[in-house]
């Protein structure tokens, strides 16, 4: 796995060159995301190592995935991630994770997590683009998703698909340990840039 200082190097990169790309500014960028101009002054001068939220935001308002900004180096036709290589891009107080484990932004953006909740942890989702969606798989555990205000549980190997263009929770409410994988897949445009 490339080691922290190499992953906020890539991010630092690899937002510098999407904004380039796209010929935004850094205040046009900060407008779009919601992330203050200071902050991605930060990360691209690599000083920081922004959550996965503020990546979330970035990576939206550049019509890219996380998986693009987290990337080490040029996608070839055929990517293989070893394991040791897919980075954690969250750590829960009480033992949970989650992990990046391939993501693509052409044609389609399209991102694969392995995550982990300790007993008793969740994580907030923010409201991704119109559009978007999320389906995920129970591995090991229960899990309790809210979505638009309606808890859903679901029990080892139940799999759900639902719209993830709202704010979402994922909690594990038991006492043992909750694992599940997850994809997500967002419209390369959304209504509102067409």
């Amino acid at each position: 796995m490339p080691d922290p200082a190499t992953i906020t190097a890539a991010i630092a990169n690899n937002v510098r060159a999407q904004r380039a790309h796209r010929g935004l500014t850094l205040d046009a960028l900060a407008a779009r995301s919601g992330v203050s101009r200071g902050m991605l002054v930060q990360i691209e001068q690599c000083r920081t190592n922004p959550s996965v939220t503020t990546l979330t935001r970035i990576a939206d308002a550049l019509g890219v995935t996380v998986a693009r900004l987290v990337e080490v180096s040029d996608t070839p036709v055929v990517r293989v991630v070893h394991a040791a290589d897919a980075p954690t891009l969250w750590h829960g107080e009480r033992g949970g994770s989650a992990r990046l484990l391939l993501g693509s932004d052409a044609p389609a953006i399209l991102e694969l997590w392995d995550w982990t909740l300790g007993p008793g942890e969740h994580h907030d989702g923010d409201a991704h683009p119109a559009g978007t969606r999320e389906m995920l798989t129970v591995i090991e555990g229960e899990l309790t998703l809210a979505v638009y205000g309606q808890h859903h549980l679901l029990a080892k190997d139940d799999s759900v698909l639902f719209s993830a263009d709202r704010p979402h929770r994922y909690a594990n409410e038991s006492d043992r340990p909750a694992r599940f994988v997850m994809v997500v897949t967002e419209p390369r445009e959304t209504p509102d840039s067409v």
